[in-house]
């Protein structure tokens, strides 16, 4: 019983999602860590991500059964009912969302709740079905719980938020588009319009190595407006290179593209994984930039 409301809660992407909210806490904490609410701010934003998995669950069925990836997954094969995931979903919503407001502040709030409603009301109810354009709109609520994880120190959206939404956006595309491409037939027999299966895979690979690239610059405005060191333009020099270089051997005649992508799509998880390492380990500590909200 208690594997599959774990299950339809989808534990790897709550995994990936703690790492960078941690990364953006402690970016945004510069060596002060307020312990209590660090664990009120991860265990919130993972209820969050949870509620918003399981009702994707929900919604995404009739999609899913058509995916060999997703076929069976309890929502699909019947072991949870639509109902019973989706009261979970909303269960788990409410209780993060209350550690959310309870615990941390408005500005982090707002962020949650914009992530959650562009993840379950715009990406999985309309974008994802309906146009190429979906990856990118998910790629924003993608993007924000390393930002939910940073104001939620801060209290205000700073141009370092700015950055790490930015960064965890453009990181999203290409992350994203490698799936496409060695999931193809899957979200073909789905008929789900990701740009390699509407506009073809030799346009995919273009957008992976715009994306990259221009990810690894964005990346580094981290370290130019002092809100890291030199060791972490270091780290992030050399990943985001090798990177790029390995979404460029896409172009080489003959190659494997399904085994390219998985490769692509491999290394962009240690990628974010260790620039978030990075980024909580090489801060500094400067005076924010207010942008937006306060």
């Amino acid at each position: 019983m208690f594997r599959r409301y774990l299950n339809v809660t989808k534990p790897g992407i709550i995994m990936g999602n703690l790492i960078s909210v941690a990364g953006g806490f402690l970016l945004a904490s510069r060596g002060d860590i307020d312990p209590w609410l660090m664990i009120a701010t991860l265990l919130g934003l993972s209820l969050v991500v949870a509620s918003g998995c399981a009702i994707n669950n929900v919604i995404d069925r009739d999609i899913d059964v058509a995916m060999a990836r997703t076929r069976k997954r309890v929502t699909v094969t019947g072991e949870m009912s639509a109902k019973a995931a989706m009261a979970h979903g909303i269960v788990l919503g409410v209780i993060g969302f209350g550690l959310l407001a309870v615990y941390t502040n408005v500005v982090a709030l707002l962020f949650a709740t914009f992530g959650y409603v562009i993840y379950v009301g715009v990406y999985s109810l309309y974008m994802k079905r309906r146009s190429v354009y979906g990856t990118f709109v998910g790629s924003l609520s993608g993007a924000v719980p390393p930002v939910v994880g940073y104001c939620a120190v801060t209290g205000q959206f700073d141009a370092g938020a700015v950055i790490l939404l930015v960064m965890f956006s453009l990181w999203q595309m290409p992350h994203s588009y490698a799936i496409a491409i060695f999931r193809y037939n899957d979200y073909q027999a789905a008929r789900i319009p990701v740009l390699p299966v509407a506009q073809g895979i030799e346009k995919a690979k273009h957008h992976i190595v715009l994306y990259i690239a221009v990810y690894a610059l964005v990346v580094m405005l981290l370290t130019i407006s002092g809100y890291t060191g030199l060791a972490f333009m270091a780290v992030a020099c050399t990943t985001s290179f090798w990177w790029l270089l390995m979404a460029l051997r896409g172009y080489r005649r003959n190659i494997d593209v399904s085994g390219w992508a998985r490769q692509v799509f491999a290394f962009s998880i240690v990628n974010i994984t260790v620039l978030s390492i990075a980024m909580a380990l090489d801060y500094h500590s400067v005076a924010p930039q207010l942008l937006v909200l306060t």
